[in-house]
């Protein structure tokens, strides 16, 4: 075999959604792009905040001596205190720029906070239903995946499973809030109940677990709702994120991960993600892009739009039979499918041009995702399809 058994093995595994993104591609050519609606990748098709277009038009017209060369493997001392400043602000307590490294991304900060503290063999626990590259992300560094689910009707944390769940060999857990699939927002209380029970875990046998907080869309929230900062609540907390949806950047993979100030560990955690930033061989994060978001760190994507969509397709899809939790942030919704096989459903909606990914890819059989992270034209020359599909498998609107 040309490549590794394990990677053969994961490819035949890998992500449903980069799977119905190419099935896509594929009907477009066949039957028009205008004629297709595509769900399924979280790619905005919104542009970057006018504030973005006026820093990079600034650089290139007047460029920093030096300003694409290498850097300290944590990114430049002005970004990391940028970002520094705004986790402060948002947490309430000082986070000083030490605990901050650039990333390539969310997946690059998730692959540096897993290679810094995980041994072989240990345990990280995710919460289904989960983004799927979690599992490959624990696996690229030798630990195990513990698949935990949260409430089956609420999609909430279920506090006392991942309780249950945690062993001697438990690391970290890893939680996303605004969720990816399903849009939900951990509320403060929940987070700050899980953070009591690994205190406690920890000052009773001097186990260190740590939670991980996935957060590209903790900007994109709704209703005035407000994402709870984990710092304050959980003490042995690392935050990792991207600008990839909130400054609609996906392409430019910029990002960071930052360590709580309140955990005993961060100065030994930091010196680890450092030397594991650069020993992966993302070095360092993109330096124009890293000079770009020190200055953007209060800017975002218009949220109001998002939400309008969100609102058209929940109301919309729920007047046909459609079963949905009403998401709070982020920008898909996650339904349950109208047919036991979800992978089914999924084939079916592709006959009527509509392109979805099975629950089955989130580790939530029986569910679906929808991203409108798209034209409201699109969704709206959407309905159609959906209302026949709706009839189809026998809703009721």
């Amino acid at each position: 075999m040309a490549i590794a058994m394990k990677i053969a093995s994961q490819i035949s595994k890998s992500s449903w959604i980069r799977k119905m993104f190419e099935e896509g591609e594929r009907l477009r050519q066949e039957f028009g792009a205008e004629n297709i609606y595509d769900f399924t990748l979280g790619n905005p098709d919104v542009e970057p905040p006018e504030a973005y277009r006026r820093e990079l038009q600034k650089l290139a017209l007047d460029p920093i001596p030096g300003m694409h060369r290498y850097m300290n493997n944590a990114g430049y001392l002005e970004t990391r205190s940028a970002v520094a400043d705004k986790i402060s602000r948002d947490a309430g307590i000082t986070v000083p720029a030490d605990n901050i490294i650039m990333t390539c991304g969310a997946g690059g900060a998730l692959n540096v906070v897993l290679k810094t503290i995980l041994n072989p063999g240990e345990e990280v626990i995710i919460l289904a239903p989960f983004f799927v590259e979690y599992k490959f992300y624990i696996d690229n560094h030798g630990g195990v995946p513990v698949e935990v689910w949260t409430d089956h009707d609420t999609f909430q944390l279920d506090i006392d499973a991942i309780e249950k769940a945690i062993t001697t060999k438990t690391r970290a857990i890893i939680i996303c809030s605004p969720n990816n699939p399903t849009g939900v927002i951990y509320p403060a209380e929940s987070l700050q109940r899980l953070g009591m029970i690994l205190k406690g875990i920890h000052d009773r046998t001097g186990h260190l677990i740590y939670v991980i907080s996935d957060e590209p869309y903790a900007r994109i929230a709704f209703d005035g709702t407000k994402v709870p900062n984990i710092f304050p609540l959980v003490e042995s907390s690392i935050i990792v994120t991207s600008h990839s949806k909130d400054l609609a950047l996906p392409g430019e993979r910029i990002g960071y991960l930052a360590a709580n100030p309140r955990m005993a560990t961060a100065g030994q955690f930091m010196e680890g993600a450092v030397f594991s930033n650069r020993v992966l061989g993302f070095v360092n994060a993109p330096a124009l892009m890293q000079r770009l978001v020190a200055k953007l760190q209060d800017e975002s994507v218009d949220i109001a739009d998002y939400q309008a969509k969100r609102d058209l397709l929940v109301t919309e899809l729920g007047s046909m039979g459609f079963s949905i939790v009403k998401p709070d942030g982020a920008f898909y919704l996650f339904p349950k499918s109208p047919l036991a096989d979800d992978v089914e459903f999924v084939k079916l909606a592709q006959k009527h041009h509509i392109l979805l990914v099975p629950g089955a890819g989130f580790g939530a059989p029986g569910f679906f995702r929808i991203a409108y992270c798209f034209d409201m034209g699109m969704i709206k020359r959407s309905l159609p399809a959906w209302r026949t599909l709706a009839q189809e498998v026998g809703l009721k609107g």
